[in-house]
């Protein structure tokens, strides 16, 4: 036992918090499986792309608000409870989603029962991102960091997605999505039963602070200190063009590129395949050569790159093993964001919780945003203006993260 426990820890992964990094990979696999397919099932039943992009942008609402939410519910409650929160709603709107809103789908069943889901998963999963930043020693923190968002997208949607691939064939779409329910309930149970470590069943601030003034701070942090609303916008722009590659890439590889669902599903995979590989190596990266400078050269100088080649490779070949290869660089590039992670807290050391929640609400505004922007332009933009929208704005990111220093920041030289 103490030879795994040092293990664990020498790679980077609290010992404590192993079982909690399992159930996060189960129920993010759960929460995944959806992601490849989702947006063609609702078209395929009657419902206008456009409106698939409004009914992501309302998950993307409420996934938004929960991620703000969870960090200063962390403060106020305890990382422990935020995250059975978050397993209770999600499994609540699940099923009412599955035996309502698919029943006899419209727009509108649709929007509410899936898109009041998305308080879920952000509370329980950055419910243990707070959680980690409590019990991972400061010196590993951007390594621990990577192995959360290991879990994070080895579940959503790399591992999620090949579930789909094997099981839509065999059981159907509508089965499927029952499949991933109980994913995503047995990743749950793993986490809470599994987890022991104290801290995190305890509120984070003093016992005399009033919770209302803790959840007020977290607003206010962003105008107190400018740069934790810097690391908030960049923290959108990281995953915003995934969560609108979600509605636009099936419709441009399977129709006009003239790949099988199959052969993009795995595509998929492999594009976050390579990203959860990434994550491990630019914690330690991250930790080694400065957070700010990966987040701003690999992460968004590089993902800017990688976006327009995820057009334009595929576009000019039709090539599927080319596609592949670019769609695994975009993966590596955008783990540049990773260290991020590590690097919010440390703007504002003495409100971490309140950072983390800023960090978390830039990353379900993400879903909200993609799909929004492919709702307002994808007309008039069409794909290729998509990906450019979706470049800019990562250069755009690449700038801003150079602005994101602080006091304690140490630069690794090799």
């Amino acid at each position: 036992m103490a030879t795994r426990e040092r293990f664990l820890d020498r790679i980077g992964i609290p010992s404590s918090l192993f079982f909690g990094f399992v159930g996060l990979l189960i129920f993010m696999i759960g929460d995944g499986v959806e992601s490849g397919y989702l947006a063609p099932y609702l078209v395929g039943r009657g419902i206008d792309i456009k409106d698939v992009a409004s009914i992501s942008a309302v998950y993307g609402t409420a996934a938004a608000l929960a991620g703000w939410f969870s960090g200063a519910l962390s403060d106020v409650w305890g990382p422990r409870r935020v995250i059975a929160t978050g397993l209770a709603i999600w499994m609540l709107f699940q099923v009412a989603f599955l035996k309502i809103g698919l029943a006899h789908p419209t727009a509108a069943s649709v929007m509410v029962t899936y898109g009041l889901r998305g308080f879920g998963y952000p509370l329980f999963a950055f419910g243990f991102l707070v959680w980690i930043t409590v019990a991972a020693p400061q010196h590993r923190l951007a390594s621990a960091m990577g192995w959360f968002w290991f879990a994070f997208t080895g579940g959503l949607p790399t591992l999620g997605s090949l579930v789909a691939r094997y099981s839509i064939p065999r059981f159907g779409s509508y089965s499927t999505f029952w499949i991933a329910t109980a994913l995503a309930l047995m990743g749950g149970v793993i986490l809470l039963a599994g987890v022991r470590e104290k801290r995190g069943t305890q509120r984070l601030i003093k016992e005399d602070k009033n919770p209302f003034v803790a959840l007020l701070h977290s607003i206010t942090l962003a105008w107190r200190k400018p740069k934790i609303g810097i690391g908030c916008l960049v923290r959108i722009i990281n995953t915003a063009p995934e969560f609108g590659f979600f509605i636009i890439l099936p419709g441009f590889f399977e129709q006009i590129i003239g790949f099988s669902q199959a052969q993009y599903l795995t595509l998929l995979s492999a594009i976050f395949f390579s990203n959860i590989l990434w994550n491990l190596l630019f914690g330690l990266i991250g930790d080694r050569f400065g957070w700010r400078l990966t987040v701003a050269t690999c992460g968004g100088f590089g993902s800017a790159i990688t976006t327009l080649l995820l057009f334009y490779v595929p576009s000019a070949t039709h090539s599927y093993p080319a596609s592949l290869a670019v769609g695994m660089l975009y993966g590596a590039t955008l783990a540049g964001y990773v260290p991020l992670s590590a690097l919010m807290p440390m703007l504002a050391p003495s409100h971490r919780g309140e950072a983390l929640s800023m960090l978390n609400l830039g990353a379900g505004a993400a879903m909200l945003v993609g799909p929004a922007l492919v709702s307002l332009f994808f007309g008039a933009a069409g794909i290729r203006g998509m990906m450019w929208i979706f470049a800019v704005l990562y250069l755009v990111s690449g700038f801003l993260a150079l602005l994101l220093t602080h006091e304690e920041e140490k630069v690794a030289i090799a």
